[in-house]
């Protein structure tokens, strides 16, 4: 019998939870970590996992950035295919299902190398069918995937406070979870395969809602003499202030419009959410103030939306 059995149960417990944790540690820092996606949010993302200690090889399709990460201590691959057999760990963060079938499915992609025992975690915001067909196509090659979307923007991603939600196989999340715990302030497992993508879907319609009620509020009062400062300092000191509405409550007084989160994005993910059936009152209004706004303020910030609005 181990000697750990004859110990008091509480004891015991505490062996227990040591012998976890230091699993937990040995995993942590002998897994490669892969990441695929350079992007605002990919850049400040991966650099936190080199913070963290952890060997990262990087693939990006444009070579400044890479450039970048490898003076930040990160190794180079210069296809997907590549970097899936250097690393046992692969994170994606790229821009839509487009991006995600090319990195999947495309020549020298990570299904063309033929790997198994990898755990896969894709972190852009993308539809539930398309994490449900690749997770399919993991699976089929004996790798395993969990979609990991992430709420935050690139100021949380650089402190490492996002709230990541995931969808998968438990088992697999919880090994992920302590990466994952360094990207993030939350890493939260919502259900299986898509769910984390189907969060992050309804996360993005409330963000719609903050800022096209707050580009509304503001129209109405600007209209009838009140200035934005003004109705901003009141919003702040209510119960209705929050720290998104104090950020883009700025960007208006400021006419800064320069994007943290561009407005093509949230129009993407209203689309994305409306083929997955969402059709209330409100996200109507949104949805069709969104993709009408992307044509000419697509490449602005979502706050852009007050353009137009006026």
């Amino acid at each position: 019998m181990h000697a750990a059995s004859f110990l008091p149960c509480s004891l015991n417990c505490d062996h227990n939870n040591l012998n976890s944790y230091n699993k937990q540690k040995k995993m942590m820092s002998n897994t490669k970590i892969g990441w695929i996606g350079l992007g605002k949010m990919g850049v400040p993302m991966s650099r936190q996992l080199i913070k963290s200690g952890f060997s990262i090889t990087v693939f990006n399709r444009s070579k400044d950035k890479k450039k970048d990460l490898k003076e930040s201590g990160a190794e180079i691959a210069s296809t997907p295919a590549e970097l899936i057999g250097l690393t046992d760990l692969i994170i994606i963060m790229v821009s839509d299902d487009k991006a995600i079938h090319a990195v999947f499915n495309g020549d020298q992609g990570l299904l063309s190398a033929g790997t198994s025992g990898k755990i896969i975690i894709n972190m852009s915001t993308v539809s539930p069918a398309i994490s449900k067909e690749m997770a399919a196509l993991c699976k089929s090659q004996g790798n395993n995937y969990l979609d990991a979307p992430v709420s935050g923007s690139v100021k949380q991603a650089e402190e490492g406070q996002l709230v990541i939600m995931a969808g998968g196989e438990d088992e697999i999340f919880e090994t992920a979870k302590p990466i994952l715990e360094k990207l993030g302030k939350l890493a939260l497992r919502v259900g299986d395969t898509g769910a984390g993508n189907t969060a992050k879907l309804a996360v993005n319609t409330l963000l719609a809602f903050h800022a096209q009620g707050l580009a509304e509020a503001i129209c109405f009062a600007n209209k009838n003499g009140i200035a934005t400062e003004d109705l901003m300092t009141i919003i702040n000191n209510s119960a209705l202030g929050n720290v998104f509405g104090k950020i883009k409550g700025e960007a208006i007084i400021h006419d800064n419009y320069q994007a943290a989160f561009a407005l093509k994005h949230i129009a993407k993910d209203l689309r994305l959410a409306k083929a997955e059936g969402l059709d209330t009152p409100l996200a109507e209004t949104v949805y069709k103030t969104f993709q009408e706004a992307e044509t000419v303020f697509g490449e602005e910030d979502i706050i852009a939306v007050i353009k137009q609005i006026k």
